[in-house]
């Protein structure tokens, strides 16, 4: 039973997007369309080679800001501020997900590539307010982001967390690698599940598979 799996756990770690609201609710596409907009006007490309370089820079380094400060040394507070400017309407409230975040023993904290700020505004629309003791963005790992190592080093430092008594929860599966070597149950949020070592167990619905952890 993965009840059993997870009674050790003191610290819950969840991802935010795609993660703690589902796909469909297509917020990511709207931060999408903005960062090529942004590399766009800042690099002078067209809009194809704007999405290749956007793309590109994801599969290298983790997220596009991540490639855009290490090759064009970016300044990450304005593009951030107008990456996350977007409309949340599409995200529906979720009772029963909050009972059941809610319901799990100890402490409940959300680790984002996004912005804090924006992960705020995020688990408000879903009706997630109050549940977690700690939100942390890039901004809180100095920039650096999941999967880079030194993101997970910074923020569980930061948050003062036993690595072998947490889990973690994340819709990217290379963003569990790191989780998994550090001693942590690893749970792949997805619609399709990926064979990897690093990952304990997957599911494509965030709520049920908590239903069956209390």
């Amino acid at each position: 039973m993965p009840r059993d799996h997870f009674s050790h756990v003191t610290t819950w770690v969840f991802d935010l997007d795609n993660t703690l609201y589902p796909p469909s609710a297509r917020l990511f596409d709207q931060i999408e369309v903005r960062m090529t907009a942004w590399v766009m006007e800042t690099l002078g490309l067209d809009r194809p080679a704007a999405d290749a370089l956007r793309l590109n820079y994801w599969r290298d380094h983790g997220t596009t800001l991540a490639g855009l400060m290490r090759n064009h040394d970016l300044d990450p507070t304005p593009y951030l501020t107008d990456v996350h400017d977007i409309d949340f309407s599409g995200l529906d409230r979720d009772p029963a997900l909050a009972d059941h975040i809610a319901a799990l023993p100890g402490r409940k904290i959300i680790f984002t590539n996004g912005t804090a700020p924006y992960a705020e505004q995020v688990v408000d629309a879903r009706g997630l307010g109050g549940l977690f003791d700690a939100i942390y963005g890039v901004e809180e790992a100095g920039y650096h982001p999941k999967p880079d190592p030194e993101a997970f080093e910074r923020i569980f430092a930061l948050d003062g967390l036993q690595s072998d008594r947490a889990a973690m929860f994340e819709d990217d599966p290379r963003n569990l690698a790191v989780p998994h070597a550090k001693g942590m149950r690893t749970v792949h949020v997805a619609e399709s599940p990926v064979e990897a070592d690093h990952i304990h167990h997957h599911t494509d619905d965030l709520t049920a598979f908590l239903s069956r952890l209390v």
